[in-house]
């Protein structure tokens, strides 16, 4: 009796535990589920987000293709900053230096003697101007089947476009420029940035400044040979003891310059590469002339040709190479149009009489270019490039 009721007992202990185990078994066959669900639905998002991205770069490189199917594939380009050409010859005057860095750069000597590339003698042409190149084409004949031999850099007012054809000499050569007022410091700061512009190609032997109202009359092989072959500079440098010369100094730029270290001479100058980096390097002196010479003193008369009497006077011919006629009296010289241009005019101006030093010995050719010349003389004087001034 005591062993049925036992067994009685046992029963209900019996279903309690397979009720406990179908409930656990429940709970992992719920749990499977729930993961396999996950990874399903995992794969569906991962698959339609790659579709997507393979979508989007095929869009992408559908649209580079051109009409025949074929894809662009654009490599990227990799510049050499350090490239030896680009060192030595920019190939491009445009840059974001301020003058400060433009002309501390220019300043840099090497030590090393000679150079480590063909160095042809390059003569650079300077164009101080007001904006357009009215004379351009006379310029560009000038110019023409000479490229290894010169370079050429304009300044004109900062938002002024030189707009010329791109098969000109003169395309792309606007330095970096800034507004100029006439007889103020700011025409000396546009003679340095030029220079500074120039010193950057190392191939640049001689300097020479022009303006808007310039023309060369002589061909470009006698203008390169007299340049290169000069041992001097060409920049005027005298004493004048009259109120336009002496009356001019400033007594507070002493003790640094003395009224006998004084010069006056035209702005319109023609330097060597040595006296160019000096100018581009000097800070004191031109400081000094900021600072004191001011109308009726004007710095572009005055800072270069004092400058270099005080310390490079051995380097100077004491003459410039540029022809302007001041005969006419007044602040300014004559300017000469096109009912003035005259083949014995020219040539008046090639062959004056005069004799001048060149290398120690004496010469007829003293001057290479000329001005004033308005926008009318151009036609008649492309008349005359062939016959006159060979060209």
């Amino acid at each position: 009796m005591a062993r049925n009721r036992g067994d009685k007992e046992e029963g209900p202990e019996r279903l309690m535990g397979l009720l406990k185990l179908v409930q656990i078994l429940s709970l992992l066959v719920i749990f499977v589920a729930g993961v396999i669900l996950g990874l399903a639905t995992s794969s569906h998002i991962n698959h339609y987000f790659t579709s997507q991205a393979q979508l989007f770069l095929t869009n992408n490189i559908a649209s580079t293709k051109l009409s025949d199917n074929c894809t662009v594939v654009k490599p990227c380009e990799k510049v050499d900053c350090l490239n030896m050409e680009r060192f030595v010859h920019p190939d491009n005057v445009i840059h974001s230096m301020t003058d400060d860095q433009v002309f501390w750069r220019a300043s840099l000597l090497p030590r090393k003697k000679g150079y480590p590339f063909d160095r042809v003698p390059k003569v650079a042409f300077m164009f101080l101007t007001r904006g357009p190149l009215p004379l351009l084409p006379l310029w560009e004949r000038f110019f023409r089947g000479h490229d290894q031999y010169f370079s050429i850099y304009v300044h004109t007012p900062q938002d002024y476009v030189l707009n010329v054809s791109s098969d000109s000499p003169f395309h792309g050569r606007k330095i970096p420029s800034k507004d100029v007022e006439w007889g103020s410091v700011s025409l000396v700061d546009a003679e340095k940035r030029l220079l500074a512009n120039a010193l950057l190609d190392f191939s640049n032997e001689r300097f020479v400044l022009l303006s808007e109202s310039c023309i060369p009359i002589y061909n470009f092989p006698t203008v390169y040979k007299y340049l290169i072959r000069s041992e001097y500079s060409f920049v005027e440098s005298y004493d004048e003891p009259t109120r336009y010369g002496r009356g001019r100094y400033n007594r507070k730029m002493l003790p640094d310059i003395h009224l006998y270290q004084w010069r006056k001479g035209s702005q319109w100058f023609e330097i060597q590469r040595d006296l160019a980096v000096y100018i581009v390097s000097d800070t004191k002196y031109y400081t000094i002339f900021k600072k004191y010479c001011r109308p009726a003193c004007y710095p572009d008369e005055h800072y270069i040709p004092t400058y270099l009497n005080m310390f490079h006077g051995s380097l100077n011919s004491n003459r410039s190479v540029t022809w302007v006629d001041w005969t006419v009296g007044g602040p300014h010289p004559a300017t000469y149009s096109g009912v003035n241009i005259t083949e014995d005019f020219i040539q008046s101006i090639r062959n004056n009489g005069t004799q001048c030093s060149y290398n120690s010995e004496m010469t007829s050719v003293c001057y290479l270019f000329a001005r004033k010349f308005a926008p009318s003389a151009l036609v008649p004087l492309l008349s005359l490039t062939s016959t006159v001034m060979e060209y």
